[in-house]
């Protein structure tokens, strides 16, 4: 394959432009910031976990306090009649009246421990309520850092996508104008090579693989005509010749 010097320094052109597009596709991938939203949607995922665990407690409680409450009204129910049957003076049974007031009795002690049995379920509803409260607020500080990372992701995709946009109008403005078994023997080479297709030889080492050529090879790449497409005896890319070559 044959292309002359100029052709050939401005496939080193395209390489440059293509590595430039592969460290700025890297850089898009490995922004902290993906990092940063990823950590902060667990963080967000397990906060709504704890809210729905704390919301159930809640909704469990509020049905405990709830049939509580209808017990502690029909025992109040149940001793004010009693008490009215007691305070009528209709009943003057002695054994009955006896009977009676043991029942209030019973009926204030049952009312006792029901209450009592309220007041804790209230206690614990409201250290859930106090822990609701945390777990939203935390929520918001949370989304609020996360708002702040996805804008400073979106502003460094932005700027990525501009220095792409230039890199590839650079790369259009040179490409095309190349020998198409040129870029296509580079295309395949770079596909293969890590992305690098073409190298200098600078210094009597070839840059894609950062060899030294042998005397041997040199002395095949110094001999060879000036429009020949070389390649390096190691790695196989393209080696373009320039006047830092060494030979």
């Amino acid at each position: 394959m044959k292309a002359d010097p100029a052709t050939q320094l401005r496939l080193l052109d395209v390489q440059a432009i293509d590595s430039s597009l592969d460290r700025l596709a890297a850089r898009r991938r490995n922004l902290p910031e993906h990092a940063e939203i990823d950590k902060l949607d667990a963080q967000l995922a397990a906060l709504n976990d704890d809210l729905v665990r704390v919301s159930t407690q809640l909704r469990d409680l509020g049905r405990s306090q709830q049939k509580l409450e209808t017990e502690v009204d029909l025992v109040r129910s149940r001793a004010a009649r009693d008490r009215e049957r007691l305070d009528s003076g209709r009943i003057t049974n002695a054994r009955e009246l006896e009977n009676l007031q043991a029942e209030i009795a019973s009926l204030a002690r049952r009312q006792g421990v029901l209450e009592d049995e309220l007041l804790e379920l209230m206690e614990t509803a409201e250290g859930l309520e106090a822990r609701a409260g945390v777990i939203r607020a935390d929520q918001e500080r949370v989304d609020a850092e996360r708002a702040t990372s996805v804008a400073s992701r979106d502003a460094a995709l932005a700027e990525i996508d501009n220095e792409v946009a230039a890199r590839r109008a650079e790369r259009e403005a040179i490409a095309p104008a190349l020998p198409a078994d040129l870029v296509a023997l580079y295309e395949r080479l770079r596909a293969s090579s890590a992305g690098v297709g073409a190298a200098r030889l600078v210094r009597r080492r070839c840059e894609g693989c950062h060899l030294e050529l042998s005397g041997g090879d040199l002395r095949e790449v110094a001999a060879a005509p000036v429009d020949a497409v070389v390649r390096c005896e190691e790695c196989r890319r393209i080696l373009v010749r320039t006047a830092e070559s060494g030979l």
